[in-house]
């Protein structure tokens, strides 16, 4: 196996392998370069089809089967991709189906379908092109084969909803009795082939129904957490509650009559799991397991002790990650009047309806894995490394994803475990399920942070300095410290950012300040949707309220004041306020708000509309949220994502917090880490903001926006700013 690095050939080990796919925040580290023309067939036909090339299998009856290396986990990315490459391929979309490939599948064929990580809102945007290529010489080959078969130029062929057709004969042959053919001709130069206007789009840009819903409606859908294979045995596992610590001491015999038991299984140093013949039986019998837990150093670390770490972060000291412009220190001391306050924001957990899981079978030659994953070439990487198995005779079999948001990216931490249990059993499919419990207790957390943020206001109102410095945890301490170049953590200050095309700061500032000091715990961290624009977005826009407030101006018009060299920024900024009515009068006791922010490639506006009763109840009743993704691939998964983050972004506002006592996570199930119920969501109204010039994320870039406009609609309703998260430990009256 071999990869290419800057045109020349070099060995991939394993090692480099695992430590690549390791990396955290998805992909995997690892240049790749796709063959000429995508690679020719290696088998002519696979099954009851004829494999074109790559991405396009085709069958007799011209169903196209298109293959995608993305995962699915709700947000429609694999109904996106095959959208993309059908509509260079010319299908008829009514007969297209999708099939995920694996990582071994992926390895075998020298990583010809790319990086196979789906997060940071990457699966429809850094594969575009690529995709849209290997329809598009899918499509050619077709074409060839028929120009062939008839003896004819290829320029006298016309084809359309998968039959190529020759206009001067009037001859026409569909795609499923060309496929043999095409499968034999040597494929053209993908990165010569002129891709389609987007707006000559047929079916991508389209409101194209969603491939991946049948087997949801009818049940029938296999989940991870569902998977059954001959023989096999279920395990339960307990990490040390506090991080850090380890097993002591744990009694097997007192379990070792109960129905089921297979055994107890001791798992690194942290760990305990129980095998038995089913879940429940492994899960019960781990309850009743006397276990002495060596807790370590951490055992005392408690939430007020973490703040006080980060409020001390706020004052002098050095800093890891800063942006300057100005003098902003001296703008603000000398300014005409000064706006100062501090916010907060905690801790917060995944919790994905189906908690972490993973089935191995491991044999002397072979190892197997069925996991839903955000990154498959990560978790084939986990097992043959924990495993000890080659790369080679390793496969990472991908249902979908009940939920993701970050958490079953890089970290893998849940195959690691299920290997190490499956050890103790060879030849026998081990299926490791975490509990509702376990998952909540051992998740890599969102970043708990702090933001002290200064402004500076002349003598008319303007801002002329301002300054933010975020005191938190770092994700790339924990999970990649090669992110961290020159003692600088530029991550945590993700939509703060001088440069354009990512998570830039849409302000301009004479005089600029940004500083991040990094204040590590114990509790781990990771990737969760919207990562650190969630935090900031708060920081930045209900500050930017406050300081519009103490200037006397409307916070949508001192926010414009700011944009100037922020078109798409302000774009998206002016069409949520006129979508969300904004200046317009409201029912007595509702109150609106607007945020405004930039992640993932993608900039997102909202307004929100709220209520606070005289008993200090919140009712949230409306948000208009619009997004300028550029290229929209389905206009209708778009609004549907938009939804999406409206419902998780107002859970985390209204109930998230995962807090530490005893050094340990204590809010372990969804009696005290709620999630916002169906009669507490507003009405969402989706603005789609055509630019169509680039290419951005769809899935978590408005998340960050929901947060602070309702906080803001708050501060309008109730003549208070609200600094500190969740909304569920303040009193609004």
């Amino acid at each position: 196996m071999k990869k290419t690095i800057r045109g020349k050939a070099a060995k991939l080990s394993r090692r480099t392998f695992i430590v690549g796919s390791a990396a955290a925040g998805g992909g995997l580290a690892l240049g790749f370069s796709l063959p000429p023309g995508f690679g020719r067939a290696v088998a002519q036909t696979a099954g009851e089809g004829t494999e074109v090339n790559a991405w396009v299998l085709v069958k007799p009856d011209d169903t196209c089967v298109i293959r995608v290396a993305r995962s699915e986990m709700g947000q429609g990315t694999i109904t996106g991709l095959v959208q993309l490459v059908a509509e260079e391929l010319e299908c008829d979309w009514k007969k297209v189906k999708a099939e995920q490939i694996t990582p071994g599948q992926n390895l075998a064929r020298k990583r010809i379908w790319g990086e196979m990580s789906t997060g940071g809102s990457r699966g429809i945007r850094t594969s575009e092109d690529y995709v849209r290529r290997g329809g598009a010489v899918a499509r050619m080959l077709l074409l060839q084969a028929a120009a062939e078969e008839w003896k004819v130029p290829v320029g006298e062929l016309t084809v359309a909803d998968g039959v190529v057709t020759h206009g001067p004969s009037g001859r026409s042959l569909s795609y499923g009795k060309l496929a043999a053919a095409a499968a034999k001709l040597e494929a053209p130069d993908p990165k010569a082939i002129k891709l389609k206007d987007p707006k000559d789009w047929k079916i991508a840009g389209k409101p194209m129904k969603r491939i991946d819903t049948a087997d949801k409606l009818d049940g029938s859908k296999i989940y991870g957490i569902d998977i059954k294979l001959p023989g096999m045995l279920c395990a339960a596992i307990k990490d040390c509650p506090v991080f850090g610590g380890k097993v002591a001491s744990y009694d097997e015999a007192k379990i070792a009559a109960r129905p089921g038991v297979r055994k107890v299984v001791k798992v690194k140093d942290t760990a305990v799991a129980v095998v038995a013949d089913t879940w429940w039986r492994a899960k019960t019998a781990l309850d009743a397991l006397p276990i002495v837990w060596d807790e370590g150093p951490n055992a005392s670390v408690s939430s007020a002790r973490i703040a006080e770490e980060l409020k001390e972060g706020l004052g002098a000291g050095a800093t890891n990650g800063d942006r300057q412009n100005g003098d902003a220190l001296k703008a603000i001391e000398t300014a005409a009047k000064k706006v100062e306050a501090v916010y907060g924001t905690p801790f917060l957990a995944h919790a994905t309806m189906e908690p972490m899981n993973a089935t191995v079978r491991l044999s002397a030659d072979k190892a197997e894995v069925w996991v839903p994953t955000q990154n498959a070439e990560a978790s084939l990487a986990a097992l043959s490394e924990s495993s000890g198995v080659p790369l080679a005779n390793c496969e990472a079999y991908r249902p979908d994803l009940g939920g993701g948001f970050g958490r079953r990216g890089g970290t893998q931490d849940y195959v690691h475990q299920a290997v190490a249990i499956a050890k103790e059993f060879p030849g026998v499919p081990i299926k490791l399920i975490w509990s509702r419990e376990e998952d909540q207790a051992h998740d890599f957390f969102r970043p708990i942070s702090q933001c002290r943020l200064a402004a500076g206001l002349d003598a008319s109102g303007n801002l002329i300095g301002l300054h933010a410095r975020v005191s938190g945890q770092s994700i790339n301490a924990t999970l990649n410290p090669a992110g961290i170049v020159n003692g600088k953590d530029r991550r945590q200050l993700q939509g703060l950012w001088e440069e354009p095309g990512d998570a830039q700061l849409g302000y301009t500032v004479p005089n600029l300040l940004i500083e991040y000091v990094m204040r590590n715990t114990h509790v781990p961290v990771g990737p969760w949707r919207g990562v650190n624009t969630n935090q900031n977005a708060v920081y930045m826009e209900c500050f930017m309220d406050e300081v519009a407030r103490a200037a006397g101006k409307d916070p949508l018009e001192f926010r414009r004041a700011l944009m100037a060299g922020h078109p798409k920024h302000l774009a998206v900024l002016n069409a949520a306020a006129e979508k969300g009515d904004w200046g317009k009068p409201l029912p007595a006791g509702v109150h609106r708000g607007i945020a405004q922010f930039m992640g993932y490639g993608s900039y997102s506006a909202a307004v929100a509309e709220v209520s606070v009763s005289d008993r200090g109840q919140l009712t949230v009743h409306r948000t208009v949220l619009a997004l300028d993704c550029g290229h929209a691939v389905n206009p209708d998964q778009i609004a549907a994502q938009v939804e999406g983050s409206v419902a998780y972004g107002l859970t985390a506002t209204l109930y998230g917090e995962c807090r530490v006592r005893d050094g340990r996570m204590v809010d372990l199930n969804f009696d005290t880490y709620p999630i916002m119920r169906l009669a507490e969501m507003p009405k969402v109204e989706t603005i789609i903001v055509p630019s169509g010039d680039f290419w951005g994320g769809v899935g978590e870039p408005t998340i960050c926006v929901v947060a602070p406009a309702v906080l803001n609609a708050i501060h309008a309703a109730t003549g208070k700013p609200v600094r500190q998260l969740p909304l569920k430990n303040v009193r609004l009256v």
